[in-house]
């Protein structure tokens, strides 16, 4: 089975790794000995400008300086902080030198993880192939510090820790992974040897000979690891140059330098969204169980809710039904006088509360049966899905851990109800299923249904039963054994053992089983399943639409309201801003969609809030936030449906019978394969090209070397707001050399796709401008490939023409067809529009039976194509049409119309649709990239009719039509 394939340089995570990287801009490094890290200079109040700069270009305006060695990395759970921090590692190790890391995790479980996840022969190869170019064969050797077995006295250090420290090769990362039981060991102060066993001949307590190192520090899950508690301090005494945090939450910022809160990660589809099944338990009055007192004898809860309260005592033994009836086989099995044991594994303190409702037997066997009939239904659908099978896992969450394991002894156990649950559901699908390999699937469910599921608990780290430790190795270490089509299981059972340091991209479904007990993190709990899911080739997949189905009991009837709420309060302090931009506009717009980039300017420019240069001015941001409220509401953050009750909208959308055939021959047209073709006489005339960009460019060859930031902030919707920022990239080419002149032109011949001798020649010619001699160096080379590739796109049709080529072949799978080119019954709501409207109708001639839309424009379209000879149109789904600009990018148009003439034959029509004033309002790429997609289609013409045009703000697409049936002579006027 093929390993996981790791992507590159996603761009949530590149900016994660860029800031990092810009905050040692312009450092000046020195040479220790061998087994050190190299050391850094830092000139004046360096270090305090680059973090400031890198804040300000990644938003951050409310995480001051701290003064201090520590960097925080905010990622939130899901999104690959661990991959993250992974490559910064060889970053920093390409870059600066460095070659020694501690990396310090909070518990053994995340360790475990952590551990597989750097050692896997699949990230290995990733960096090692995927990278090639930067970093060759550069080998991560990992050093795990274990607790001795044996409980005979220590006497030397941990033989991983010596070999770290005296570890010289600086060709490799070596990398020490350690848990906080282990920093903070006497084992590591020293405290358990007698002195006679040295590291590196001179010390005897490891804390040292690790800080001896210069060790970098990577810190995982930082709240775990509190800054007035014994584990930091002895983590600072590790004395590391610098203190990398990466985590999702943090007791307190320390130089803040990327934040990608919650509200991104959900808005920004990088992870699932979520469904909740609640359960609604008629009856459900309100009363609660509080445990009041223990003394190690007796018990006393106080019963009740809206009506009047009452106490009850319980002793061992005693059944929980005395308290109320609605709880079943539940009973007190210990005490002591902090604790109170139940019968299920639960353990309560004073003041924690039971519903009684969620203890009934109905209630439980309700959730067991609707997980296992939604995790049919979800897993058809994923393992027919065309391009790469998904096999989709469901993690129960339980306490009742004996009517698991034992549960072949147990009548009526939870074992033998779950796997009748699962046998039922098997025989009712495969009476009806058509296709070949999901009826040899259930089939092989139904062979064996015991090999379909697998638990882990604590207890199990003790068991030596064998097909325990199997399941238990496949959950916790083999992702890609569980994830095997070869493999039947797919069905996970936990006692929250699995709640923090474990998680599977397939996780579709969590079904809580009962309460935890305590009151934690909702994100913290749907976490394990929020990763986007990877397919049978261990590829991830993006373009789905996904949601991870959670299903929690009646005592969570606010679940949704309370995940929506910390989701939200993850949203970073607003930004003030100096000046209307674009960024502003676009966030006004989405809260108002009504007001075009004229009438704002204008509204704010007659008040006096803003001058000529669009400034503002008397106190003009504080009197347009309250001009455009909507825009600047507190309780904004998250986008509508991306954490949603179950049934309340649905991911998938039916198109309508027979339109599809209608719409056939402009569909496989605009999906054939084209080729970008570069009408460019000879390499000479190449050459002058890349030259004439050299020459516009050459005052960036300068000795400033100051790192210059793209930001954008997207807001959806008003109250819905999203961020995404550019990741930091270098514009100006800093004057280091770290490569030799034919390794550096080697190097940018590969990225850039320029012969080496055309490179050399035109750096020759240019040596009276720059000497490129001074600026050899990775960052340049990225420069100039992101420069260049820019250029062309800008000077496209004026210094050089282009043309498509279409490749042969067959079109077909499409976001509409099937591998056989037949229409799908139903797509992913998530590629027509992160917005839905199902309140109105769609036009009878659109394809889809429901609105999803982008923007205001296009539900307008959607809702008001007044046009009779439009038989069929539909909105063009996301990635579907990837047409090929220069420079590499690609564009994709919005809608398609087939049009009926007056002499009965047929107008396609392709629209882009552009919410701005005009065509000069547009960005200049985005200029250039429309005029690339009016050549395709004017190729694509020869052979199909096709009119392409641009839709913006106040035209109507009816008035388009018509207008181009008139061109075409096709109309009257």
């Amino acid at each position: 089975m093929a390993g996981f394939h790791y992507e590159k340089n996603l761009p949530h995570q590149q900016r994660a790794v860029d800031a990092v990287l810009a905050v040692f801009d312009k450092v000046q490094i020195k040479e220790c000995a061998a087994e050190e890290n190299p050391g850094f200079v830092f000139a004046g109040s360096l270090l305090q400008d680059n973090i400031a700069a890198v804040q300000r270009a990644n938003g951050i305006n409310d995480a001051p300086l701290s003064g201090k060695n520590v960097l925080d990395i905010a990622m939130e759970t899901g999104t690959g902080k661990t991959y993250a921090y992974a490559k910064t590692l060889f970053e920093l190790h390409r870059q600066l030198g460095l070659f020694k890391f501690i990396v310090m995790v909070p518990t053994l479980s995340i360790k475990a993880g952590t551990k597989d996840f750097l050692k896997s022969e699949a990230l290995a190869r990733h960096f090692r192939l995927d990278f090639a170019g930067s970093y060759g064969q550069t080998e991560l050797v990992l050093y795990v510090v274990e607790s001795a077995k044996t409980k005979a006295k220590k006497t030397a250090a941990p033989a991983e820790i010596v070999r770290f420290v005296q570890a010289s090769d600086k060709q490799k990362i070596h990398v020490l992974l350690m848990n906080a039981g282990m920093v903070n060991s006497d084992t590591l102060a020293g405290k358990t040897g007698d002195g006679s066993t040295l590291i590196k001949d001179k010390f005897d307590v490891p804390l040292q000979a690790l800080a001896s190192v210069r060790p970098i520090v990577i810190v995982d899950e930082p709240h775990r690891f509190p800054t007035d508690k014994k584990t930091w301090a002895n983590i600072e005494k590790l004395q590391a140059p610098f203190i990398i945090r990466y985590g999702a939450t943090f007791a307190g910022h320390e130089n803040l330098l990327y934040r990608l809160t919650a509200v991104d990660a959900f808005n920004d589809d990088l992870v699932k969204g979520i469904r909740v099944f609640s359960e609604d338990v008629q009856g459900d009055d309100g009363t609660r169980l509080k445990l009041l007192a223990l003394d190690g004898a007796e018990a006393t809860f106080e019963v009740g809710g809206k009506a009047a309260k009452r106490t009850l005592r319980l002793r061992v033994k005693d059944p929980l039904a005395m308290l109320h009836p609605a709880i079943d086989d539940l009973q007190v099995e210990g005490m002591n006088k902090s604790t109170l044991l139940l019968s299920n594994g639960v353990e309560l303190k004073k003041g924690d509360s039971l519903n009684p409702f969620s203890y009934a037997t109905a209630v439980f066997e309700k959730m067991l049966r609707q997980a296992v009939r939604r995790h049919f239904e979800l897993e058809r659908e994923l393992l027919l899905r065309e391009g790469g099978r998904i096999k989709p896992l469901t993690l129960f969450f339980i306490d009742d851990i004996e009517g698991y394991r034992d549960g072949n002894r147990l009548a009526g156990s939870l074992k033998s109800r779950f796997e009748s649950y699962v046998k039922a559901e098997a025989e009712r699908c495969l009476q009806t299923e058509k296709d070949d390999f999901y009826h040899a699937w259930l089939e092989k469910t139904l062979a064996d249904i015991e090999a379909t599921h697998g638990g882990y608990f604590a207890k199990d780290n003790s068991d030596k039963d064998e097909k325990i430790e199997k399941q238990v190795h496949e959950i916790l270490h083999d992702k890609q054994a569980l994830l095997s089509l070869e493999n039947p299981r797919r069905f996970i059972f936990s006692k929250w053992t699995l709640r923090e340091g474990w998680d599977n991209p397939n996780v579709f479904q969590i079904c809580k089983l009962r309460s935890s007990g305590s009151e934690i993190s909702k994100l913290q709990e749907v976490g394990r399943g929020l990763r986007l899911p990877v397919n049978e080739y261990m590829a991830r997949v993006k373009d789905g639409g996904f949601v991870l189905n959670y299903f929690v009991d009646s005592s969570e009837q606010d679940f949704v309201q309370k995940l929506v709420s910390e989701v939200n309060r993850s949203v970073a302090q607003e930004t003030v801003y100096t000046a209307l931009n674009d960024e502003l506009i676009a966030r006004i717009q989405s809260a108002y969609p009504k007001e075009s980039k004229r009438s704002i300017n204008n509204a704010l420019y007659d008040a006096g809030w803003i001058d000529d240069d669009n400034q503002f001015v008397n106190n003009g941001f504080a009197e347009m936030k309250k001009r455009f409220a909507l825009a600047f509401s507190t309780s904004g953050g998250l986008k509508d449906g991306k954490i949603d009750h179950a049934g309340r909208k649905a991911n998938k959308v039916a198109m309508r019978p027979g339109k599809y055939e209608e719409l056939k021959a402009l569909w496989e047209a605009i999906n054939q394969k084209a080729l970008l073709r570069y009408d460019i006489a000879d390499e000479k005339a190449f050459a002058k090209l890349f030259e004439s960009y050299l020459s516009e460019n050459k005052n960036k060859f300068s000795e400033s070397g100051v790192r210059t930031v793209q930001s954008q902030i997207r807001v959806h919707n008003g109250l819905l707001q999203s961020v995404q920022q550019h990741s930091v990239d270098e514009e100006n080419f800093e004057p280091v050399c770290t490569l030799r002149y034919g390794e550096f032109l080697r190097k940018l011949s590969q990225v850039a796709f320029i012969r080496m001798d055309t490179l050399h020649k035109a750096f020759y010619r240019m040596r009276g401008d720059f000497d490129i001699t001074r600026f050899m160096n990775e960052r340049t080379i990225h420069a100039i490939k992101i420069g260049f590739n820019r250029w062309l796109l800008l000077n496209s049709f004026t210094d050089f023409q282009v043309g498509y080529t279409h490749v042969g072949g067959g079109v077909h799978p499409t976001k509409f067809t099937n591998a056989k080119g037949q229409p799908l019954a139903k797509v992913n709501a998530a590629d027509l529009g992160v917005q839905s409207d199902i309140q109105r109708e769609p036009l009878p001639q659109y394809l889809f039976d429901s609105v999803f839309f982008d923007s205001e424009l296009e539900r307008e379209n959607i809702a008001d194509c007044q046009v009779q000879e439009v038989v069929v149109f539909t909105k063009i789904p996301k990635n579907s049409i990837k047409i090929p600009v220069a420079g590499g990018a690609t564009y994709s148009p919005d809608f398609a119309y087939i049009v009926k003439t007056a002499k009965g034959d047929t107008l396609n029509f392709v629209l882009e649709s552009k919410d701005v004033p005009d065509s000069a309002a547009l960005r200049a790429e985005e200029q250039k990239k429309i005029a690339h997609a009016h050549k395709l289609f004017d190729e694509i013409s020869r052979e199909v009719r096709v009119r392409f045009t641009t839709q913006f703000e106040g035209q109507k697409v009816t008035a388009l039509i018509r207008q181009h049936l008139q061109e075409a002579g096709e109309r009257p006027e």
